[in-house]
């Protein structure tokens, strides 16, 4: 298998996951949708390195998805803005051995003896330790951090006041 010194998360990254080689070394498997390959390096590397050629840091993707999403556990990473690139992780961002999901290339989820199978838009398929309900959830919270970050901080909305249930000042007395 392909084995590469450096990677950038792009367009067409499906998921990413560590494992150590025989050495004791962590390192990933990335998988795009037309190859798979070990880069050597962990999945935190490989994303900080991706998030800081567009400009900012793995920490600071992680106060903006936590402010704009709330306080939620496992939350999703928007890696490129510019591509609308967000991952979410399976496990704690901690965890070394975390499998990272790009959700635009997710088809469909599927239950499987309490995980998750997971059905990539290139037919590839990948079972993820996790309850479907828990799994879904995450692709949400991933799908809703892309979708508040594309319509950004001057997104316009509009609201209707009815007359009839709006509240009559008392006049005041003089």
């Amino acid at each position: 298998m392909l084995i590469k010194r450096h990677y950038l998360i792009n367009q067409q990254f499906m998921s990413m996951a560590g494992f150590y080689d025989r050495h004791g070394k962590l390192c990933t498997l990335v998988r795009e949708t037309e190859r798979t390959f070990i880069v050597d390096k962990s999945p935190i590397e490989i994303l900080d390195e991706s998030i800081c050629w567009v400009g900012y840091d793995l920490k600071g993707a992680i106060l903006a998805s936590k402010r704009l999403l709330g306080d939620i556990q496992m939350c999703p990473i928007m890696v490129n803005p510019v591509e609308r690139i967000v991952l979410f992780p399976t496990q704690s961002h901690k965890n070394a051995e975390t499998t990272w999901l790009n959700p635009a290339h997710i088809r469909r989820t599927i239950s499987m003896n309490r995980q998750t199978l997971v059905r990539f838009t290139n037919g590839t398929t990948l079972l993820i330790p996790s309850r479907l309900s828990s799994f879904n959830t995450k692709i949400q919270n991933a799908e809703q951090l892309e979708d508040i970050t594309a319509r950004g901080p001057n997104s316009t909305f509009s609201f209707i006041l009815d007359p009839k249930k709006r509240k009559k000042k008392k006049k005041q007395r003089q």
